[in-house]
């Protein structure tokens, strides 16, 4: 998934002569989050490559950089039991991630099982689902992985208050639209690298 990030993170690492445990001592981590940054299994949020770019002397750009062309073709899931829903959204979420992998779920259990076997890095989740609610298919996705972007998507908006409270990134009201979507890529906790002009 990173190796481009994890490649030149051990070689910087390498150059300074530190091995894993000491740059996880000066950075505050543990030395199995260096090991899995540097075996592509994971990335560094963007405090953490701050942190990195200072302790390794090197231009922090040069690291973020390198971090987001490191999760090239990022999955996107949108699910919602409406299909109506999904055939409006998929094409805009295609428009506004070019660079992505789009896929659509009517079924929470589906769209848990892709996110098993798949790298999601965002996930819009209508609230209201059949046999489910977005709000506990949020919690399931960030069980997997804690680095998923959720946008919760609704046609109400008192479910806002509910909704910040399960770690999710944003709140759109229905209808997706390319505008809505671009403004909840500014403010996501993981950044990624979308192929778009709004990335």
């Amino acid at each position: 998934m990173s190796q481009f990030f994890s490649d030149i993170l051990k070689k910087l690492r390498i150059e300074k002569g530190l091995s894993q445990q000491d740059l996880a001592d000066k950075i505050y981590v543990t030395r199995s989050t260096v090991a899995r940054w540097e075996t592509g299994t994971r990335l560094p949020d963007a405090a953490m490559i701050s942190r990195l770019a200072e302790i390794l002397g090197v231009d922090v750009n040069i690291l973020l950089s390198a971090a987001a062309q490191s999760d090239e073709c990022p999955n996107v899931i949108l699910v919602d039991d409406r299909k109506l829903i999904l055939n409006g959204g998929l094409p805009i979420l295609e428009e506004v991630l070019p660079g992505a992998t789009v896929t659509g779920f009517t079924d929470a259990d589906e769209a848990v099982e892709y996110a098993r076997s798949n790298h999601v890095a965002l996930a819009f989740l209508d609230i209201e689902l059949r046999n489910t609610s977005g709000l506990e298919l949020c919690r399931k996705l960030l069980e997997i992985n804690p680095r998923t972007n959720v946008v919760y998507l609704t046609a109400y908006s008192e479910y806002s208050l509910d909704a910040w409270s399960t770690g999710a990134s944003g709140f759109m009201l229905k209808p997706l639209t390319p505008e809505g979507v671009r403004e909840q890529l500014k403010n996501l906790r993981y950044t990624f690298w979308t192929g778009g002009e709004g990335a």
